[in-house]
């Protein structure tokens, strides 16, 4: 009686497949095909986000007649002191934060640079020695603008600054008007200024702080007071 011999070796199905049919691609070659793709489109995603930021940074304009309950300035140069100061003196608000300002800097000392009234400044300024980054001048601000009860405030800053300055207000103060006076930086006047290595590295610089913020304020995650007296009582 004859034995039927079973071949227990598995047939490679590849061998069998008709020869007009691509190969069957495996898990893993899917897997890293689909995240190629992912990745493209990340860098597509990210590239076309920076040149929107970019064009509404240097397309941003001060508005011509700005008028609100008061104004607040965020440090980071003179020149952002001196067009704040400047729209106090005009009548566009009541009242002036200057925010984040180094504990050693006197109001004197700032109104010696920006040439300022000592009646203007003993009146209507106020300087705020508290904040220690962009969070911080949101906080402080907003502490500021309910000590006196304003619904609307005007915000001058560097324009490349603007978007993230505006992102961290609005996330501590949804309720409040804040109006953008841009203080246009002079490495980003020129239509080449991609060109230049250091305007470039600015707007990189601003642009993945601005992703970060979105990503912080959506999540609360990496979220931090920006107030030197909070951080000094945490550490007592």
């Amino acid at each position: 009686m004859g034995h039927t011999t079973h071949n227990s070796t598995r047939q490679d199905p590849e061998l069998h497949r008709p020869a007009g049919l691509p190969p069957r691609r495996g898990p893993v070659r899917r897997l890293l095909r689909w995240g190629g793709f992912a990745c493209v489109l990340a860098i597509a995603l990210v590239f076309g986000g920076f040149l929107r930021f970019a064009d509404s940074v240097t397309t941003l304009k001060p508005p011509a007649e700005p008028k609100a309950d008061a104004i607040v300035v965020l440090t980071g140069g003179y020149q952002r002191i001196d067009q704040a100061v400047e729209l106090l003196q005009k009548g566009a608000g009541k009242r002036l934060l200057i925010s984040g300002v180094h504990p050693t800097t006197t109001p004197r000392q700032i109104r010696k640079m920006t040439q300022g009234s000592a009646d203007l400044f003993s009146c209507c300024v106020d300087i705020g020695h508290d904040a220690i980054d962009t969070i911080g001048n949101a906080e402080e601000t907003s502490n500021w603008i309910h000590a006196n009860g304003y619904r609307s405030v005007i915000v001058v800053t560097n324009n490349y600054h603007m978007p993230r300055s505006l992102a961290e207000l609005s996330y501590v103060d949804p309720d409040i008007e804040f109006i953008p006076y841009p203080v246009v930086n002079s490495d980003l006047k020129t239509r080449n200024w991609f060109t230049d290595p250091n305007a470039m590295r600015v707007m990189l610089a601003e642009y993945v702080k601005v992703l970060l913020a979105g990503a912080r304020n959506v999540t609360g995650f990496g979220r931090h007071t920006g107030l030197r007296s909070a951080s000094v009582s945490a550490s007592d």
